[in-house]
């Protein structure tokens, strides 16, 4: 019994020992660049934007095909029931009753031979074929000479260059999204860690209260007051956490983390850090990714124009053929002699007129090329709009950290005091009530000033190309 008692207990240890071991699985401890990394590789959009560029893989293959030789092989046998057969004009009885007549050939009679119905017969139906026939061949197309197809070919770089831009720019703002929401956590986080140490003094703070009220020092409203508050602090508590628990559900649905996984923040926020590279005055419009795509699309444009210029001038194509062929009366035929055709010979199709369609189509791709250029000069214009905006952001979201920081330290000294002075009997509840709503006001204040920084810092390097 006790044997097996300690096996069940063995048993037992097991499968705690592996349920740990898979709880432990689906924890993931991430730094934000930890966060980046992982969404980069498993977010939706990304994956997406990668098929995108594996299926123009395959489009400039089938473009390369066009310049291969087309090999095509084919095989037929057919049996007719009713042999088709070819009316011709009956070129053989006049010439007959005119040989006889300028000969003068009689008939039995001894009288000249006529033609009984002058020269009008009904036509003469013959058959040019048997009732088997069976043949099997193999041809052979060759493209010399298509501007199109060249052009093809050379832009077919251009094009798949131009998914896998666009695969960065949304990689990019992949990145973007999850720095926001990441440290938009961070700073919850800070704010609850805050809210938590209010709650905690105002918890004080309403004991002590109490035991004033009790020995008949204080009132019944100052008691109820200080309650008002706490509850105010839970309940604001409460949504924090809510917040903080929706924003992490947000950030996995972001890098594509599945939900039943646990995703635990590492990383803390650091003033020092906002406040580098905000005074970097140099930046190039090639450093965007968005105007590394418009200028391939500017690119593109301009191949298309050479596109339907080339289909101008003359195609050339070479073509060859080999097969056989084979007729009978019985199915049996296959066994008798095999006929041999073969030729090679060569295509020119000269364009002369087509409704000024390519004239129309030379023109619209000009035209796409102006827009494209235009485009490119609108984003420059945007991009130095974006780096002014988001650096005087930057600037004034960091002077407001300071005082906002300034005020925290301020509302704290003046709490404290009050505090002290409460405790001694020297201060009124309601200068506790004001000193403590001043001092969650400048906390949030903070916080939002923090959470406004990270914003205009991550739209900075955004701007510049450097994020």
């Amino acid at each position: 019994m006790r044997r097996k008692l300690l096996l069940n207990l063995t048993t037992l240890f097991t499968l705690i020992i592996t349920a740990t071991t898979v709880t432990a699985q689906t924890k993931n401890e991430f730094s934000v660049k930890q966060a980046v990394d992982y969404g980069l590789k498993n977010s939706i959009q990304v994956k997406n934007a990668l098929l995108d560029i594996k299926n123009q893989q395959q489009v400039n293959r089938e473009v390369t095909s066009a310049a291969f030789p087309q090999i095509s092989a084919s095989a037929g046998l057919t049996h007719y029931y009713d042999i088709p057969v070819q009316p011709i004009p009956d070129f053989i009885s006049p010439q007959f009753y005119n040989i006889l007549t300028k000969n003068g050939v009689q008939n039995g009679n001894g009288q000249p031979i006529t033609d009984p119905n002058h020269g009008v017969y009904p036509d003469l139906a013959f058959s040019f074929t048997l009732p088997w026939t069976s043949n099997i061949g193999v041809t052979l197309n060759q493209i010399l000479f298509d501007g199109q197809v060249f052009v093809g070919l050379q832009a077919k770089n251009t094009v798949l260059n131009s998914f896998k831009k666009q695969a960065e720019v949304t990689q990019e703002q992949i990145k973007a999204n999850v720095y926001k929401v990441y440290y938009q956590l961070v700073v919850a986080k800070k704010q609850q860690a805050s809210i938590q140490a209010n709650i905690d003094n105002i918890s004080k703070q309403l004991n002590d209260t109490k035991e004033i009220y009790k020995n008949g020092f204080a009132e019944k409203l100052d008691v109820d007051k200080i309650t008002v508050q706490l509850n105010n602090l839970q309940t604001q508590k409460e949504k924090i956490e809510n917040q903080v628990s929706a924003g992490n559900a947000a950030l996995k649905m972001l890098i594509g983390m599945p939900q039943k996984e646990e995703l635990i923040l590492t990383d803390t926020l650091n003033e020092d850090e906002l406040k580098q590279n905000i005074l970097d005055e140099s930046y190039n419009y090639e450093d965007r990714k968005e105007f590394q795509l418009l200028s391939i699309t500017t690119k593109m444009s301009q191949y298309n124009v050479k596109r339907y210029q080339l289909s101008k001038i003359p195609t050339l194509s070479g073509v060859a053929s080999y097969g056989k062929n084979a007729f009978g009366t019985d199915f049996d035929f296959y066994k008798g002699t095999w006929y041999t055709s073969s030729y090679v010979g060569v295509n020119l199709k000269i364009p002369i007129f087509t409704g000024f369609n390519t004239n129309s189509k030379i023109q619209e791709a000009k035209i796409a090329v102006e827009k494209s250029k235009n485009s490119l000069e609108q984003l420059k214009q945007s991009i130095d709009n974006d780096v002014v905006q988001s650096r005087e952001n930057m600037k004034t979201a960091l002077a407001t950290i300071d005082n906002q920081k300034q005020n925290i330290q301020l509302a704290e000294s003046v709490f404290k005091s009050t505090q002290l002075k409460y405790a001694q009997g020297l201060g009124s509840n309601q200068e506790m009530y004001d000193a403590q709503t001043q001092l969650e006001i400048a906390q949030n204040n903070y916080y939002s000033s923090l959470y406004d920084a990270i914003v205009a810092k991550i739209s900075y390097l955004q701007a510049v190309g450097k994020l």
